[in-house]
C-alpha cells in the first residue's frame, strides 16, 4: 500500500477544501505573498550591505531584504531590563525640594487625575519620601548619582540618562510587555523578535536572540519572568529568544541522548529534515520550517556553547571587573559577561532580565541588595565593550518599566518598611554606545520627581529611537496579521534626535 495515495483516499471533505486552498491556489497565493510583503519567509541567505563609509557592512544570515534602511549606528543590542521598577528618585532623579518637603503631603496639583495602582488609590495624603541615600555629581558631565550606586557614576562620562520617561500602565506584567512588544496584551512580537525577523543574524552556530533572567539572593519581591516577554506573538516561532538557564544545561534538549553520538545524530537530523520539507512543501506552515530550522541549530550549539561558557580564557581582572558573583551561574554578573561574549559571537540582541526591584516596603533594605548586585556589573560590561572596541556599534540600555512614586508607601514612623509604589508619569532610564551621545541627561521631572517637566519621551518614541539606531525606519518594519499592517510601535512614535551622535 501506498500511505501517501492511501491519505488521499481517506480525505474527508473539510481536508479536500482546506488542501485544495494550499494546492490549486499556491501560485496566486505566492504571488499575493510577495506582493503585500506578508510572513516573508527566507532561507538564510547572506546579505552583504553597504556601510556609511561604503564598505561591506557584516554579513547577516536571513533578514528582510530591505533592511537596514539606511546605515546603522549600532549592529547590535544588550538591553539590562531591571524587572520590578526601580526607583528613579532613590537612583538618578535628584530632587532637593524632595528632601526639603520629607514627610509632607504631596501637593494635590502634581497628582490629580492621575490613575495610581491599587496599592496606593487616592494618593491624597500621602507623605512624601525623601532620598534614602544622598546624591553627588559625577564625571565631566556633572550627573547625579546616587551613593547607591558607586560603579555608575564611575561611567557617567559614558552614558544618555532618559529623565524623562513615562508610560501607560501601572502594572508590571503589562508594563514589561508594553516596553518590549510595544502592546499591555501578550500576542505581539517582542522587540528581539522583531530584530531578528527583520535584520537576520550574523551567525548561524548560536540563536540570534538570546534571554537570561536572574534575581537576587533572599529578595522578597521578586517578578515572574513571562515567556512572552522574549515571544514572538504572530511572527513566526524562529524568531522567538532563547532562553539560556541558570543551571544544568544552558539550553534544554541540547544533550544527545546517552549511546548516540554525533555522526548517528546528524543521519537522524537529515532524515527528520527531508520529511519535514516534503511536509513544508505540501502545506507551506512556517512553522514547519521552524522546526527544521531549530534543529539544525541545537546541533550547531552543541558545539558553540560549551566554549560560550568556559570562562578560562578571560583574564582575572576581566572576571575581577565584573564582581565576585560573576563565575555563579544565574546571576546577574556571570549574565552580564555571557552577554559580551555572545555579542562577540555575532549575536545581535541579548536581553537581561534582573528581578527585585518591587520595593513596596524594602526601601531600605533590599534596594541594597538589588544595587550590590547589578551596579558593578552594569559598570563593568559598559567598560569592557570600550576597551574591546564594541562599545560603538552596540547599544546598552538599562532600565525597568516604570518609576516609582516619591511619596512614601507604608508608616513613615517604620524606616525599616518604607517603601514606593509604581510610577508610570516620570521616570529614568540610560543608555550607552551604539550612536547615542555620551555623558548627557535629556528630560526632566519637576521638581518633585512626579511627572515630566521637559522633553517628554513615550515608550513608543523610545522603541523608535532604537530601531533608528539599529538603521530601521520603524514605521516601514512591519507584519501582516488578521488583515493589518503591524508595526512595534504600533501607530506611534518619535525619534528622539536630540541623543543622537
Amino acid at each position: 500500500m501506498n500511505p501517501l495515495l492511501q491519505s488521499h483516499l481517506n480525505v474527508n471533505r473539510r481536508e479536500f477544501f482546506g488542501r485544495s486552498a494550499c494546492g490549486l491556489g499556491t501560485a496566486a497565493l505566492a504571488s499575493l505573498l510577495a506582493r503585500d510583503g506578508f510572513a516573508q519567509e527566507r532561507k538564510p541567505v547572506a546579505l552583504a550591505r553597504e556601510s556609511a563609509g561604503g564598505q561591506p557592512a557584516t554579513k547577516r544570515l536571513g533578514g528582510l531584504p530591505d533592511l537596514p534602511h539606511f546605515a546603522p549606528k549600532a549592529k547590535r543590542v544588550i538591553y539590562l531590563f531591571q524587572n520590578g521598577a526601580p526607583t528613579h528618585a532613590d537612583l538618578f532623579d535628584y530632587k532637593p525640594k524632595l528632601k526639603e518637603l520629607h514627610g509632607k503631603p504631596v501637593p494635590e496639583e502634581y497628582t490629580k487625575g492621575k490613575r495610581f495602582s491599587t496599592m496606593t488609590g487616592n494618593p491624597q495624603g500621602k507623605l512624601l519620601l525623601a532620598p534614602v541615600e544622598p546624591f553627588a555629581q559625577h564625571g565631566n558631565s556633572g550627573a547625579w548619582v546616587s551613593k547607591f550606586m558607586p560603579h555608575t557614576a564611575g561611567i557617567v562620562d559614558e552614558l544618555c540618562f532618559i529623565k524623562s520617561m513615562h508610560t501607560e500602565a501601572v502594572n508590571h506584567a503589562p508594563a514589561i510587555c508594553f516596553f518590549l512588544s510595544g502592546g499591555e496584551l501578550p500576542g505581539r512580537p517582542s522587540l528581539g523578535a522583531w530584530l531578528s525577523y527583520g535584520l537576520g543574524s550574523e551567525t548561524d552556530n548560536l540563536p540570534g536572540f538570546v534571554v537570561m533572567t536572574s534575581i537576587s539572593k533572599g529578595t522578597s519581591c521578586g517578578q515572574i519572568f513571562y515567556d512572552f516577554y522574549w515571544g514572538s506573538g504572530f511572527l513566526p516561532s524562529k524568531f522567538q529568544g532563547v532562553k539560556f538557564r541558570a543551571s544544568g544545561e544552558p539550553v534544554l534538549y541540547l544533550s544527545n541522548p546517552a549511546g548516540l553520538s554525533r555522526e548517528v545524530r546528524r543521519t537522524q537530523l537529515d532524515a527528520l529534515a527531508q520529511l519535514n520539507d516534503l511536509r513544508l512543501q505540501e502545506f507551506a506552515d512556517p512553522e514547519i520550517a521552524t522546526r527544521i530550522a531549530q534543529y539544525e541549530m541545537a546541533y550547531r550549539m552543541q558545539s558553540s556553547v560549551p566554549e560560550l561558557t568556559d570562562f578560562s580564557d578571560e583574564t582575572a581582572a576581566t572576571l575581577e571587573s565584573y564582581g565576585p558573583q560573576v563565575k555563579e551561574p544565574g546571576t546577574f554578573a556571570y549574565n552580564c559577561l555571557m552577554a559580551r561574549r555572545l555579542i562577540e559571537r555575532g549575536v545581535g540582541y541579548v536581553q537581561l532580565m534582573h528581578a527585585g526591584w518591587d520595593q513596596h516596603n524594602s526601601i531600605t533594605t533590599e534596594l541594597y541588595n538589588q544595587c550590590r548586585d547589578t551596579d558593578q556589573p552594569s559598570a563593568a560590561l559598559v567598560k569592557d565593550l570600550k576597551a574591546r572596541g564594541l562599545l560603538d556599534d552596540t547599544l546598552v540600555i538599562w532600565g525597568g518599566e516604570f518609576g516609582r512614586t516619591p511619596f512614601i508607601q507604608g508608616n513613615l514612623n517604620d524606616r525599616v518598611k518604607w517603601g514606593r509604589d509604581h510610577h508610570p508619569y516620570a521616570f529614568t532610564v540610560w543608555m550607552a554606545g551604539g550612536g547615542v551621545k555620551p555623558g548627557i541627561t535629556f528630560g526632566e521631572s519637576d521638581d518633585l520627581a512626579m511627572n515630566v517637566a521637559k522633553d517628554p519621551v513615550h515608550v513608543h518614541d523610545f522603541q523608535a529611537t532604537l530601531l533608528h539606531l539599529l538603521g530601521i525606519d520603524h514605521e516601514r518594519l512591519t507584519f501582516k496579521f488578521q488583515g493589518r499592517h503591524f508595526r512595534l510601535t504600533d501607530v506611534h512614535g518619535k525619534i528622539v534626535k536630540p541623543i543622537l551622535a
